[in-house]
């Protein structure tokens, strides 16, 4: 269609058109970029809204000065029920997650699925890093643990000497086993508690047999000291065998993994360090019983070996067993030598056989008989006709050889 001669229709744009959902579908494959998928993003909590459902939505936002920039965002039920802290409105945290695009509405947002106030999650971001760093050393290797000595004499313990931690170890201890506690006292939270932790490790390496470093339960923040880079590398260059004991069950430090043993609490610590005194005493008792049991079997058995030695050993027995062997023995030398001569016999026999028919085949025997050979050229003269008269020949005989000239030959007729 024309008006004023100008083209109203899409041809004066020069450009394909694209449907709604095509166009979304661009901005979804523009933002399938790895840069944006499992990333953790600083920001505001603004329009924080906890759904009937479960599901959380909300936007970060950053101020730049006179500009601001927002992302929307959601957290979804399954992820939001792990949340360790009630969001706000205001509040600076770190949101793990991926940008995806809701195709339907156009709509990018950030999907979070792990979030952390700002402070405690930079912490949490260190101790991964940390994390990283000290398994690429090796210091994680579990070809590294050793195992624990079974009856320990002294049980090092680093910890606070006035926490809870230290006395639970030694009413186990007591309990189970008389071994020697020493304790290497430390702070083991607040600023600059890992310096006097990895200094009490050291402080007690190589003076006990086995070492529980560790303390009661607690937030990240007073864990966080045993997750430091020198605490870590103290416990991995222990001579000593060493237990960490961090907190609760559900509780994780890093020392835990360069320790020998990881125990879920400092009094499960002492368990795996000592043996359980009856137990061991019950043991040893059963070793007696089987000890008492052998001995005396051994005994007997020795006994009737003995007493069979001496009835054997008594003189007329021996005497009699003695010649009862030498009459095997000669018995035995009788039939060998029969054994021998017939032996010789059947032999000499099977030899003159031998030489009788060896003989009987000997073609000079026939010369004993009154017979002789002729030989012409050096060949046997088979037959008259093998001869020219003239021919010199030679006659062997039984005891010599004569020469001769064939004056003729002839012919047998009826040969």
């Amino acid at each position: 269609m024309m008006l004023g001669g100008h083209s109203t229709g899409p041809e004066r744009f020069g450009t394909p058109i694209f449907g709604v959902s095509e166009v979304s579908g661009l901005i979804c494959d523009l933002l399938d970029d790895a840069r944006l998928r499992q990333i953790w993003v600083r920001g505001e909590v603004t329009n924080y809204k906890n759904h009937g459902s479960g599901h959380r939505y909300f936007s970060l936002s950053e101020q730049n000065g006179r500009d601001s920039a927002v992302i929307n965002c959601v957290m979804w039920r399954t992820s939001a029920s792990t949340l360790a802290f009630a969001p706000k409105d205001g509040m600076d945290v770190l949101a793990w997650g991926s940008v995806e695009v809701y195709e339907p509405h156009g709509r990018y947002q950030l999907i979070v699925r792990e979030m952390l106030p700002a402070g405690l999650g930079e912490r949490h971001l260190m101790v991964e890093r940390w994390k990283q760093e000290l398994d690429a050393e090796g210091l994680f290797d579990p070809g590294r643990k050793r195992p624990l000595p079974l009856f320990p004499r002294r049980i090092g313990v680093v910890t606070s000497s006035t926490g809870a931690a230290v006395k639970d170890i030694l009413s186990v201890i007591s309990r189970r086993y008389p071994a020697e506690v020493v304790l290497s006292p430390t702070a083991v939270q607040g600023e600059g508690a890992h310096v006097e932790i990895a200094e009490a490790i050291r402080r007690i390496d190589g003076l006990v047999d086995v070492i529980i470093v560790g303390r009661g339960g607690g937030s990240f923040e007073d864990l966080f000291p045993f997750n430091h880079p020198d605490v870590v590398r103290a416990v991995a260059a222990c001579r000593t065998p060493v237990i960490s004991a961090v907190g609760h069950e559900v509780d994780t430090a890093l020392c835990d993994f360069a320790a020998d043993l990881r125990a879920p609490t400092p009094s499960a610590a002492a368990e795996r360090a000592v043996p359980e005194r009856r137990e061991v005493l019950r043991e040893l008792a059963g070793c007696e019983e089987r000890m008492h049991l052998l001995v005396h079997s051994r005994l007997a058995a020795s006994q009737s070996e003995v007493e069979d030695l001496r009835e054997r050993m008594r003189p007329g027995r021996l005497a009699r067993r003695i010649n009862e062997r030498m009459q095997r023995l000669a018995e035995h030398d009788d039939l060998l030598r029969r054994a021998a001569v017939t032996r010789m016999q059947r032999e000499r026999s099977a030899l003159t056989e031998v030489r009788a028919n060896l003989e009987g085949k000997n073609p000079l025997a026939i010369l004993e008989r009154g017979y002789c050979i002729v030989e012409a050229g050096g060949r046997v003269a088979r037959s008259a006709a093998s001869l020219a008269p003239g021919e010199r020949v030679t006659i062997r005989m039984v005891d010599g050889r004569a020469k001769a000239v064939v004056e003729e030959t002839t012919y047998d007729e009826d040969l």
